[in-house]
């Protein structure tokens, strides 16, 4: 079993959590200025991601670019990674790849402590993925534990690259924004992105 085994009625039931759905947490996030670069290459991919429709697309060609952007926005003091394997709990089937993860540590070469924030990366289904995300976010929270770096709490990020949908675990209970943000306003999506790495959100 792995993380893409994980329904919203396993995570509740499986890792004991309560499941919040009510509450705008980031509608507030203010919009930050993202650079000419990152506009133009969005105004290239989105296009191309879209009709290509394929998650290995949209992954490529958006949300990897907006990560990217993001820890420019942290002057590259953040770490990101792509695709790599996350293994924290065997017992409780926390194993599996992670399509993307945010870390409050600069080093590149080695996923270190402490993670912020899993970004999943879906074709369509939004809700499909949140299952999935919060598995990898309770295993995000593990992992800083065992090394040492506790963290209020820890941020998930289910999105197709147009549209996104942010969590947020804190102790036993997952917030799940009931909004969706859009690609169209990628100044406040960055902006959202931002505060889960300032633990501000």
């Amino acid at each position: 079993m792995a993380y893409s085994d994980f329904g919203l009625k396993k995570v509740k039931v499986e890792l004991h959590l309560k499941i919040i759905e009510h509450q705008p947490l980031f509608a507030n996030i203010q919009p930050v200025e993202i650079s000419d670069i990152l506009q133009a290459t969005l105004a290239e991919n989105i296009p191309l991601a879209v009709s290509i429709n394929t998650e290995k697309a949209r992954s490529e060609l958006i949300i990897a670019n907006i990560l990217v952007e993001v820890r420019k926005q942290f002057n590259h003091k953040i770490s990101l990674f792509s695709g790599i394997e996350f293994n924290v709990d065997k017992e409780k089937s926390l194993t599996g790849y992670c399509d993307f993860i945010l870390c409050n540590s600069p080093e590149q070469l080695l996923l270190t402590a402490p993670v912020i924030t899993i970004v999943e990366a879906k074709n369509e289904n939004l809700i499909g993925g949140l299952g999935q995300c919060i598995a990898e976010m309770v295993a995000a929270r593990i992992f800083n534990e065992q090394e040492g770096q506790e963290q209020e709490s820890i941020y998930g990020v289910v999105t197709t690259g147009t549209n996104w949908k942010f969590l947020k675990l804190t102790e036993n209970s997952v917030f799940i924004d009931p909004n969706e943000y859009y690609i169209v306003d990628p100044e406040r999506v960055i902006g959202i992105l931002s505060a889960m790495m300032l633990q501000k959100a």
